[in-house]
Protein backbone atom coordinates (compact mmCIF):
# COMPACT_ATOMS: atom_id res chain seq x y z
CA UNK A 1 0.00 0.00 0.00
CA UNK A 2 1.13 3.22 -0.62
CA UNK A 3 0.72 5.47 2.37
CA UNK A 4 3.92 5.87 4.69
CA UNK A 5 4.36 4.01 7.21
CA UNK A 6 2.78 5.16 10.88
CA UNK A 7 -0.19 6.44 8.47
CA UNK A 8 -3.97 6.23 9.66
CA UNK A 9 -5.40 3.60 7.01
CA UNK A 10 -8.76 2.33 9.11
CA UNK A 11 -10.74 2.83 11.81
CA UNK A 12 -12.93 0.15 13.72
CA UNK A 13 -15.57 0.52 16.39
CA UNK A 14 -16.03 -2.11 18.61
CA UNK A 15 -19.36 -2.99 19.45
CA UNK A 16 -21.61 -4.98 21.94
CA UNK A 17 -24.51 -4.89 19.30
CA UNK A 18 -23.85 -4.51 15.68
CA UNK A 19 -27.65 -3.58 15.13
CA UNK A 20 -27.86 -1.06 17.58
CA UNK A 21 -24.58 0.98 16.42
CA UNK A 22 -26.20 0.60 12.59
CA UNK A 23 -29.67 2.37 14.31
CA UNK A 24 -27.68 4.93 16.03
CA UNK A 25 -24.21 5.82 13.54
CA UNK A 26 -27.01 5.45 10.19
CA UNK A 27 -28.87 8.95 11.86
CA UNK A 28 -25.55 10.81 13.18
CA UNK A 29 -22.93 9.84 10.44
CA UNK A 30 -22.40 10.47 6.68
CA UNK A 31 -21.66 7.03 6.15
CA UNK A 32 -23.50 3.27 7.02
CA UNK A 33 -22.86 0.17 8.76
CA UNK A 34 -23.28 -2.77 6.48
CA UNK A 35 -26.69 -4.45 7.33
CA UNK A 36 -25.15 -7.58 7.56
CA UNK A 37 -21.65 -8.66 7.78
CA UNK A 38 -19.87 -9.40 4.59
CA UNK A 39 -17.62 -12.35 5.81
CA UNK A 40 -17.86 -15.47 7.88
CA UNK A 41 -16.86 -13.51 10.91
CA UNK A 42 -19.28 -10.91 12.58
CA UNK A 43 -18.03 -7.68 10.96
CA UNK A 44 -19.43 -4.97 8.90
CA UNK A 45 -18.19 -2.13 6.92
CA UNK A 46 -18.42 1.08 7.39
CA UNK A 47 -19.54 2.41 3.78
CA UNK A 48 -19.41 6.35 2.48
CA UNK A 49 -20.46 7.40 -0.70
CA UNK A 50 -16.83 6.60 -2.42
CA UNK A 51 -16.06 3.27 -0.36
CA UNK A 52 -15.67 2.09 3.03
CA UNK A 53 -13.32 3.82 5.51
CA UNK A 54 -12.99 1.53 8.36
CA UNK A 55 -15.21 -1.74 9.99
CA UNK A 56 -17.47 -2.53 13.39
CA UNK A 57 -16.18 -5.56 15.19
CA UNK A 58 -18.51 -7.48 17.33
CA UNK A 59 -17.41 -7.55 20.89
CA UNK A 60 -18.39 -11.26 21.92
CA UNK A 61 -18.83 -12.45 25.95
CA UNK A 62 -15.11 -13.19 26.05
CA UNK A 63 -13.56 -10.11 24.59
CA UNK A 64 -15.45 -8.37 27.13
CA UNK A 65 -14.55 -10.67 29.90
CA UNK A 66 -10.58 -9.90 28.89
CA UNK A 67 -11.30 -6.49 29.19
CA UNK A 68 -12.38 -5.15 25.79
CA UNK A 69 -14.71 -2.45 25.80
CA UNK A 70 -16.87 -0.51 22.83
CA UNK A 71 -15.00 1.90 21.34
CA UNK A 72 -12.95 3.41 18.08
CA UNK A 73 -9.48 2.03 17.64
CA UNK A 74 -7.03 3.15 14.79
CA UNK A 75 -5.23 1.21 12.34
CA UNK A 76 -1.47 2.32 11.49
CA UNK A 77 0.14 0.95 8.46
CA UNK A 78 4.05 -0.65 8.70
CA UNK A 79 6.28 -2.18 7.17
CA UNK A 80 6.80 -5.32 9.29
CA UNK A 81 4.49 -6.04 12.02
CA UNK A 82 6.55 -8.26 13.57
CA UNK A 83 9.40 -6.19 13.90
CA UNK A 84 7.56 -3.01 14.95
CA UNK A 85 6.16 -4.87 17.80
CA UNK A 86 9.53 -5.87 19.19
CA UNK A 87 10.29 -1.93 19.10
CA UNK A 88 7.11 -0.76 20.62
CA UNK A 89 7.91 -3.15 23.85
CA UNK A 90 11.77 -2.55 23.64
CA UNK A 91 10.40 1.46 23.90
CA UNK A 92 7.82 0.89 26.71
CA UNK A 93 4.78 -0.07 24.99
CA UNK A 94 2.94 -3.54 25.35
CA UNK A 95 1.18 -6.21 22.91
CA UNK A 96 -2.23 -6.54 23.58
CA UNK A 97 -2.57 -9.18 20.67
CA UNK A 98 -0.17 -10.91 18.79
CA UNK A 99 0.51 -10.68 15.17
CA UNK A 100 -1.33 -12.33 12.79
CA UNK A 101 -2.83 -12.67 9.21
CA UNK A 102 -6.04 -12.47 7.30
CA UNK A 103 -5.95 -13.80 4.09
CA UNK A 104 -6.81 -11.40 1.33
CA UNK A 105 -6.18 -8.37 4.36
CA UNK A 106 -3.36 -8.39 5.86
CA UNK A 107 -0.85 -8.84 9.16
CA UNK A 108 -2.19 -6.72 11.59
CA UNK A 109 -1.67 -7.22 15.76
CA UNK A 110 -2.84 -4.75 18.54
CA UNK A 111 -0.63 -2.73 20.83
CA UNK A 112 -0.43 0.38 23.09
CA UNK A 113 1.90 3.25 23.78
CA UNK A 114 3.73 3.53 26.79
CA UNK A 115 1.27 5.30 28.03
CA UNK A 116 -1.82 2.78 27.86
CA UNK A 117 -3.48 4.26 24.44
CA UNK A 118 -4.68 1.31 21.94
CA UNK A 119 -3.50 1.19 18.61
CA UNK A 120 -3.40 -1.84 15.46
CA UNK A 121 -0.92 -1.82 13.56
CA UNK A 122 -1.18 -3.57 9.76
CA UNK A 123 0.58 -4.55 6.96
CA UNK A 124 -2.26 -4.78 4.11
CA UNK A 125 -2.53 -6.78 1.03
CA UNK A 126 -3.15 -4.46 -2.02
CA UNK A 127 -5.55 -4.76 -4.16
CA UNK A 128 -4.54 -7.34 -6.78
CA UNK A 129 -5.64 -4.59 -9.68
CA UNK A 130 -4.06 -1.63 -7.89
CA UNK A 131 -1.15 -2.76 -5.52
CA UNK A 132 -0.41 0.60 -5.38
CA UNK A 133 -3.62 1.92 -3.84
CA UNK A 134 -3.45 4.31 -1.06
CA UNK A 135 -6.07 4.31 1.82
CA UNK A 136 -7.79 7.64 2.50
CA UNK A 137 -10.10 6.31 5.05
CA UNK A 138 -8.21 9.24 7.10
CA UNK A 139 -8.40 12.87 4.82
CA UNK A 140 -8.81 16.06 6.01
CA UNK A 141 -11.78 17.45 3.97
CA UNK A 142 -13.73 14.22 2.90
CA UNK A 143 -17.16 14.06 4.21
CA UNK A 144 -17.86 10.57 5.52
CA UNK A 145 -14.00 10.05 6.45
CA UNK A 146 -11.65 10.58 9.61
CA UNK A 147 -10.33 15.05 9.45
CA UNK A 148 -8.24 14.21 12.87
CA UNK A 149 -6.83 11.97 14.32
CA UNK A 150 -6.29 13.25 18.29
CA UNK A 151 -4.31 11.73 20.96
CA UNK A 152 -5.30 12.39 25.27
CA UNK A 153 -2.34 10.82 27.20
CA UNK A 154 -1.04 11.02 30.30
CA UNK A 155 2.06 12.42 29.45
CA UNK A 156 1.87 14.05 25.62
CA UNK A 157 5.52 14.52 25.38
CA UNK A 158 6.53 11.37 26.06
CA UNK A 159 3.86 10.13 23.52
CA UNK A 160 5.14 12.47 21.15
CA UNK A 161 8.93 11.15 21.38
CA UNK A 162 7.81 7.44 20.81
CA UNK A 163 5.27 7.94 17.72
CA UNK A 164 8.41 10.57 16.59
CA UNK A 165 10.56 7.98 16.74
CA UNK A 166 8.93 4.74 15.38
CA UNK A 167 6.05 6.46 13.14
CA UNK A 168 7.77 10.02 12.08
CA UNK A 169 5.11 12.15 13.89
CA UNK A 170 6.46 15.83 14.44
CA UNK A 171 5.14 18.33 16.32
CA UNK A 172 5.73 21.83 14.12
CA UNK A 173 3.31 23.88 16.18
CA UNK A 174 1.53 24.40 19.73
CA UNK A 175 -1.53 26.00 20.66
CA UNK A 176 -1.29 26.74 24.41
CA UNK A 177 -4.46 26.39 26.39
CA UNK A 178 -3.81 27.77 29.75
CA UNK A 179 -4.33 25.55 32.48
CA UNK A 180 -5.29 22.45 30.36
CA UNK A 181 -1.75 22.74 28.46
CA UNK A 182 -0.57 21.97 25.09
CA UNK A 183 -2.41 21.42 22.54
CA UNK A 184 0.68 19.88 19.88
CA UNK A 185 -0.57 19.66 16.04
CA UNK A 186 1.16 16.33 14.94
CA UNK A 187 2.56 16.40 11.40
CA UNK A 188 3.37 13.26 9.17
CA UNK A 189 4.87 13.32 6.16
CA UNK A 190 3.88 16.74 5.14
CA UNK A 191 0.18 16.46 6.13
CA UNK A 192 -1.48 17.60 9.41
CA UNK A 193 -3.06 14.59 11.00
CA UNK A 194 -4.24 16.17 14.56
CA UNK A 195 -2.66 16.68 17.80
CA UNK A 196 -1.68 15.37 20.89
CA UNK A 197 -2.66 16.81 24.41
CA UNK A 198 -2.20 15.83 27.99
CA UNK A 199 -4.93 14.27 30.37
CA UNK A 200 -3.99 13.26 33.68
CA UNK A 201 -7.61 12.46 34.67
CA UNK A 202 -8.49 10.13 31.95
CA UNK A 203 -6.71 6.68 30.20
CA UNK A 204 -4.95 7.49 27.31
CA UNK A 205 -6.83 7.04 24.22
CA UNK A 206 -6.90 8.00 20.63
CA UNK A 207 -10.43 10.02 19.34
CA UNK A 208 -11.13 10.45 15.74
CA UNK A 209 -13.25 13.10 14.53
CA UNK A 210 -15.68 12.14 11.33
CA UNK A 211 -16.03 15.08 9.03
CA UNK A 212 -19.97 15.80 8.22
CA UNK A 213 -22.24 18.14 6.09
CA UNK A 214 -22.93 19.93 9.41
CA UNK A 215 -22.30 19.90 12.91
CA UNK A 216 -25.56 20.96 14.13
CA UNK A 217 -27.28 18.69 12.04
CA UNK A 218 -25.68 15.28 13.51
CA UNK A 219 -25.66 17.05 17.11
CA UNK A 220 -29.28 17.18 16.80
CA UNK A 221 -29.36 13.55 16.47
CA UNK A 222 -27.10 12.15 18.71
CA UNK A 223 -29.27 12.33 21.63
CA UNK A 224 -32.18 11.29 19.38
CA UNK A 225 -31.10 8.15 18.35
CA UNK A 226 -29.59 7.60 22.02
CA UNK A 227 -26.01 8.76 22.29
CA UNK A 228 -24.83 11.98 24.11
CA UNK A 229 -23.09 14.98 23.18
CA UNK A 230 -19.99 15.66 25.64
CA UNK A 231 -18.56 18.48 24.75
CA UNK A 232 -19.10 21.57 21.91
CA UNK A 233 -19.77 23.03 19.43
CA UNK A 234 -16.73 24.57 19.60
CA UNK A 235 -14.43 26.64 17.05
CA UNK A 236 -11.38 25.46 15.67
CA UNK A 237 -8.31 27.05 13.87
CA UNK A 238 -9.52 26.93 10.08
CA UNK A 239 -12.94 27.56 10.73
CA UNK A 240 -14.20 24.38 11.43
CA UNK A 241 -16.38 23.36 14.40
CA UNK A 242 -16.16 20.11 16.65
CA UNK A 243 -18.52 18.36 18.79
CA UNK A 244 -17.36 15.46 20.84
CA UNK A 245 -19.85 12.93 21.92
CA UNK A 246 -20.46 9.14 22.99
CA UNK A 247 -22.62 6.56 21.21
CA UNK A 248 -25.44 4.62 23.45
CA UNK A 249 -22.33 2.04 24.34
CA UNK A 250 -19.81 4.54 25.56
CA UNK A 251 -17.91 4.35 22.37
CA UNK A 252 -16.35 8.08 21.96
CA UNK A 253 -16.23 10.10 19.13
CA UNK A 254 -15.73 13.27 17.73
CA UNK A 255 -17.90 15.31 14.54
CA UNK A 256 -15.94 18.03 12.66
CA UNK A 257 -17.38 20.52 9.62
CA UNK A 258 -17.35 24.19 8.41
Amino acid sequence: MANPQGSFIWYELMTPDQDASKAFYDRVMAWTIEAEASGSTEYRMLQTVDGPIGGALTLTDQMIAGGARPGWVGYLCVDDVDAMLARIVTAGGAVLMPAHDMPQVGRFAMATDPQGAPFYLMKPVPPVDDPDKASDSFHPTAIGHVAWNELASTDHKAALGFYGDLFGYECNEVLPMGEMGDYAFIDHHGTRIGAMMTRKDSPSAWSFYFRVPSVAAAMAAIPAAGGTVLFGPTPVPGGDHVVIAVDPHGAVFGLVSQ
